[in-house]
């Protein structure tokens, strides 16, 4: 499969077409494009419509576990996020167990999985008890992480997106719409590779809540529809390689199965 021609979460904007500006806080124009440009969509069940990905945010050690495992202390570090690019996005069908390539340059290369946010009502300065008003829907994510490059630009004092935001970095499963699901603010979180279950948790066990990321988040930039959050992955993150599959599972979600080419 080439690049940014993903199945069912991309749309091509055809060489040379009209198209209108969705740029926040620019007004809507028509403008000509010297190339295809590829927008990234995650499908809505129960929906024909697909979800317009803006940005991910990813919250760091949001669990107390694997805070320590990381090597930082729980009990005294304020929330931090970094971002991916939209376009690290893999849709990963219900029901299928999707190739998912072994990236470049690494060879500890770690799954992490995690409760994914769909922003759907943007703004700023948003307050914890208003924070989950802000919430479209939700599904499950692998923030998958080359954890030997991630490492070395932290022992560099560099940043280390070249650990976490690369290609397909993200597999991530359909968005499901608040009224299908309600909150998740408790459930069982787990991810197994080749079977064999390697982590296993809470929601609840969560250092900070999706309305706390919600609110900690839009002090720092202004959240808009379209915007997803990954919330945190437990304890006992490790390595897979070539021909390992995972499977990750959230009570209420449909679970979500990749295999590394």
């Amino acid at each position: 499969m080439q690049r940014r021609h993903f199945f069912q979460n991309s749309a091509l904007v055809t060489t040379g077409a009209l198209v209108g500006c969705a740029t926040p806080g620019i007004a809507e124009t028509q403008v000509k494009t010297p190339f295809p440009v590829a927008a990234t969509f995650i499908p809505i069940v129960g929906s024909t419509e697909l979800f317009p990905v803006r940005r991910i945010y990813c919250i760091g050690r949001n669990y107390a576990a694997h805070a320590r495992e990381m090597g930082s202390d729980p009990t005294r570090e304020p929330p931090f996020f970094f971002q991916k690019p939209t376009d690290s996005i893999q849709y990963v069908p219900k029901g299928t167990v999707a190739d998912h390539k072994y990236p470049s340059l690494t060879k500890n290369y770690h799954y992490e999985a995690e409760l994914v946010a769909a922003i759907g009502l943007g703004g700023r300065n948003i307050p914890i008890d208003k924070a989950l008003s802000h919430v479209y829907g939700y599904t499950l994510g692998l923030d998958m992480t080359r954890r030997d490059l991630q490492r070395a630009m932290g022992d560099q004092k560099k940043p280390w997106e070249i650990g976490k935001s690369f290609d397909q970095s993200a597999p991530i499963g359909a968005i499901h719409p608040l009224a299908q699901t309600g909150h998740f603010t408790q459930g069982a979180i787990w991810l197994k590779v080749n079977g064999q279950t390697k982590q296993s948790a809470n929601l609840n066990q969560m250092i900070w809540s999706v309305a706390e990321q919600i609110s900690k988040l839009s002090e720092a930039f202004e959240l808009f529809p379209g915007d997803i959050i990954y919330a945190g992955t437990p304890e006992n993150v490790g390595p897979v390689v070539v021909g390992d599959v995972i499977e990750m599972h959230i009570d209420g979600l449909p679970e979500l199965s990749v295999k590394i080419v």
